[in-house]
């Protein structure tokens, strides 16, 4: 049985593989984070070897695993784990060619993959004031296109002027579990960008003609039509969706929401924030 392993970059000194299975457990330095189908996927560096490769445990495939100026390939059912530093051997290949890889597969990507089954909005602030029993928090009820506003508690008052939020469009994170904030259900998050010192916060914004409720998705304008049903909230906090593509957000120089090289879009264009570059978006 051949799984396929994507590739993407990683620094040069390391060792890298992506893979479907439970290998987080057998190599080191390697770290799980989840995949769109709740299989667990290993990314990570492993150590350098020498050209002639080295062995791992494990437990019914091998792991081709090859230098970032390389590919990874495969993971076939044998009985060891192996990690080569130049070409694959011919039997991989051929098993790759004839098990795995069809011409015109597009590249796996599980970072996209995963971010794609997060359930991010356009939203609109109807009415929004401090909340009566915690200092730093606002309460907002925002219109994510359903047929009653939701409520959400945003920790902002320390960095946004309450009138600013009045009647503003915003990106809303509509997937995560509800949560209990000193006495008011909070249903969502608003998005936001932050500097490194969490000294300046700003709001993501939605481009001017986008419609609340609308689902913004990441890549080209044609990626729209691709994005698969979101996941539930119990899905997102058991698989760390979030916790594993929000390292991963940030703004460009431009002040362009991206996630990786993956813009943030909503059909009116991509979403941006008003001054910060090359910031963390949580």
């Amino acid at each position: 049985m051949v799984f396929r392993i994507g590739h993407a970059p990683i620094l040069s000194d390391l060792w890298w593989s992506e893979m479907t299975g439970s290998l987080s457990s057998r190599i080191p330095s390697v770290k799980g984070t989840l995949g769109h189908s709740g299989e667990l996927l290993a990314m990570g560096a492993l150590p350098r070897l020498e050209s002639q490769g080295g062995d791992f445990e494990g437990e019914g495939f091998t792991v081709y695993c090859f230098h970032v100026s390389a590919c990874a390939l495969a993971i076939t059912s044998k009985s060891s784990a192996r990690a080569y530093s130049s070409e694959p051997p011919q039997s991989v290949v051929g098993e790759v060619e004839s098990s795995t890889v069809e011409e015109g597969d597009p590249p796996i990507d599980p970072l996209r993959e995963a971010a794609d089954t997060l359930d991010i909005r356009v939203g609109r602030i109807l009415k929004a004031w401090r909340h009566p029993e915690a200092d730093s928090l606002y309460v907002e009820e925002v219109d994510v296109g359903e047929s009653e506003p939701r409520t959400i508690c945003s920790g902002l008052v320390n960095y946004i002027p309450l009138e600013q939020l009045q009647d503003t469009k915003v990106v809303v994170l509509a997937n995560l579990k509800p949560r209990n904030m000193r006495g008011i259900k909070s249903n969502g998050m608003l998005m936001a960008a932050s500097d490194e010192p969490h000294e300046n916060v700003e709001l993501l914004i939605p481009p001017e003609g986008s419609i609340p409720g609308e689902r913004i998705w990441f890549g080209s304008e044609e990626d729209k039509d691709k994005q698969p049903d979101a996941a539930s909230p119990n899905q997102v906090q058991k698989k760390k969706i979030w916790e594993a593509v929000q390292p991963h957000l940030k703004t460009t120089n431009d002040c362009l929401a991206v996630l990786a090289a993956n813009p943030m879009r909503t059909s009116a264009g991509v979403v941006a924030c008003k001054s910060l570059k090359n910031a963390r978006i949580s």
